[in-house]
């Protein structure tokens, strides 16, 4: 280990130990991410997904920023992504909880399953919740995900790269994106074998502590492609 790993674990016991010791830290996260749900997620995922970046990058080349990276760039479209996850997962809790309702007359056993305590019906609607919105929402997620990669890094990893220059979208779809990859690995083995699985544990736990949970699996996603590559 280097003396930048050292610090490092030292930034992450400083600051879990600042929630857990400081008192009012944790009564103030969860109040605030109550009360504006949608900006605590910009910039809960801008920083953990983009730390699971910087993880996965010193486990494949030895070093947390290279040039080129695109610190600022990646924390922007991951704050941007974090809005649109948090939102996906309010969206597919409340359809998901209506369809099993409606849909298949469970009468009201579903939602009150998914309010109560931890039970096997809680569980199943959990389940039910990840398994529709990492099939319908995360593919189409994914790929948005690939395509700003792609255009951080030909634009030099710059904000006025990123913006000075269009998205090209078609391009990067038809040309750049290996598909035996994003496909047949990203789609057909991350999201049954970890996404549906981790998803399910993210929707049993308090409100207040999904989207940061779901942000902290970005990070473990980053290691496990790592590994990958």
């Amino acid at each position: 280990m280097k003396k930048v790993d050292f610090l490092t674990i030292a930034i992450v016991v400083v600051v879990i130990c600042g929630f857990a010791f400081i008192p009012g830290a944790w009564d103030w996260f969860n109040t605030t991410t109550a009360n504006h749900g949608l900006l605590m997620s910009f910039f809960k995922f801008a920083i953990l997904g983009t730390f699971g970046e910087m993880l996965a990058l010193r486990i494949r080349e030895g070093t947390y920023l290279k040039k080129g990276f695109g610190l600022l760039p990646k924390m922007l479209v991951w704050g941007v992504l974090g809005v649109v996850i948090a939102s996906a997962m309010t969206i597919f809790k409340t359809g998901t909880v209506k369809l099993l309702d409606g849909g298949f007359h469970l009468n009201g056993k579903a939602a009150e399953w998914f309010a109560g305590d931890l039970s096997w019906g809680k569980a199943f609607v959990a389940l039910c919740v990840s398994v529709l919105m990492n099939t319908l929402f995360a593919p189409v997620f994914m790929t948005f995900h690939k395509i700003t990669d792609i255009h951080i890094a030909e634009t030099g990893g710059t904000l006025k790269g990123f913006f000075g220059n269009p998205l090209k979208i078609r391009e990067t779809l038809s040309k750049k994106i290996n598909w035996d990859i994003q496909y047949g690995f990203v789609f057909a083995k991350t999201i049954p074998l970890f996404w549906y699985p981790a998803h399910t544990i993210t929707f049993l736990l308090p409100p207040t502590l999904q989207v940061l949970f779901a942000a902290f699996l970005g990070v473990a996603l980053g290691v496990i492609l790592s590994i990958k590559k």
